[in-house]
């Protein structure tokens, strides 16, 4: 399996399974003197953690991640950085009863038929366990991000057929891992609906699919390069190599579809000196490079594949079998929730990366 690393300049490279020892990340081209620290890599992990609302799984990981190299006295050396997260509440006794079964929804099936061996203790490889080597890898990038006062903020847009009437102009991007204790959108009344359904969801055994919107401001014009490095072609990438990705689209993104392009374009306006544009339809990118504006966009997640309702399905070699999951087995009823910090994470490593890459563009 070679197609475990990340970006160009600044450059992640994942390590792990869902119920190994550990699991881990190496970032390579990060530059030097970045503050950063144990406890900074841990609080953003902790957003991420489940366990946190009922929302989430009730597995008890509380990541406790340690940085082994590229960091001397508080900052980094600009030599690689490794980082490891140990797995301390994996529990595979679950996965033994359902090992032969081909788990509807999951990539045991395709690792399988594709490797001839797959680690079915939690989805191994292919388990979101690995979306926290992100966020760690992600919290150094929003380091460098703030250094250039660049902010990022990501949220729910959706929980099945309810969606949230966003302003994203309006939303304080200042916030902070630490002060965020909830991950939709601020001050919306749909939010209360939303836990709801999801809460329905999981008494009836099912589970949900959901839409995360981020933004990112501050971002100067020419970020990104045209052709094969487009800005939100780079960001494509990074957010659909996300478990439980079905699509991404940028600024009206599907929406653009039913518009006219007298409607669509934006239209270029002189703001006491400084060129805006007065919508942002394209999402703050033209030609696959930043506008100036805020980079607006949007993932959509499909519904957690493990719910515990009984599905019918077949064993490795084929035969019809009944798939159930074994009582106690923990999953998320909705993986969008958990998702939006892992989305603040790759919408900061592509625009670092693409911040690094414009330093080589001209004299």
């Amino acid at each position: 399996m070679a197609s475990n690393a990340f970006g160009n300049i600044f450059k992640m490279t994942t390590w792990g399974e869902s119920h190994g020892k550990a699991i881990g990340v190496v970032i390579d081209g990060c530059p030097a003197g970045i503050e950063i620290s144990d406890s900074d890599i841990n609080a953003a992990l902790a957003f991420r953690a489940p366990g946190r609302t009922p929302y989430t799984s009730p597995r008890s990981e509380i990541d406790q991640a340690e940085i082994l190299s590229g960091v001397f006295e508080g900052k980094t050396t600009g030599t690689p950085i490794s980082i490891i997260i140990p797995n301390k509440d994996a529990d595979s006794s679950k996965y033994e009863p359902i090992k032969d079964l081909l788990r509807p929804g999951h990539a045991n099936y395709t690792y399988l038929e594709k490797y001839g061996i797959f680690d079915y203790r939690g989805g191994g490889r292919s388990s979101a366990r690995e979306t926290a080597c992100r966020v760690a890898a992600g919290a150094i990038a929003k380091k460098f991000l703030l250094h250039h006062g660049i902010e990022l903020v990501a949220y729910i847009k959706q929980i099945g057929p309810i969606e949230a009437t966003v302003h994203w102009d309006k939303i304080d991007l200042i916030r902070t891992h630490t002060h965020r204790s909830v991950v939709f959108c601020p001050d919306d009344t749909t939010t209360q609906a939303m836990t709801t359904l999801i809460e329905k969801a999981k008494h009836d055994g099912d589970s949900l699919g959901g839409i995360v919107e981020f933004v990112a401001s501050a971002v100067p014009v020419g970020v990104g390069d045209p052709i094969y490095e487009k800005l939100e072609a780079n960001l494509a990438h990074a957010m659909l190599s996300l478990p439980a990705t079905k699509g991404f689209e940028i600024g009206s993104g599907f929406q653009s579809t039913t518009m006219s392009g007298s409607t669509h374009n934006d239209r270029f306006t002189n703001a006491n000196g400084r060129i805006e544009t007065q919508t942002n339809h394209a999402g703050g990118i033209l030609g696959g490079i930043s506008t100036g504006m805020p980079i607006v966009g949007r993932v959509a997640f499909k519904p957690t594949s493990s719910i515990m309702q009984p599905q019918e399905t077949l064993t490795t070699t084929g035969k019809k079998a009944a798939f159930q999951l074994p009582t106690g087995s923990r999953h998320d009823p909705c993986v969008a929730i958990r998702a939006v910090p892992v989305v603040e994470a790759m919408l900061a490593l592509v625009l670092t990366d693409a911040l690094l890459l414009n330093r080589c563009i001209k004299i």
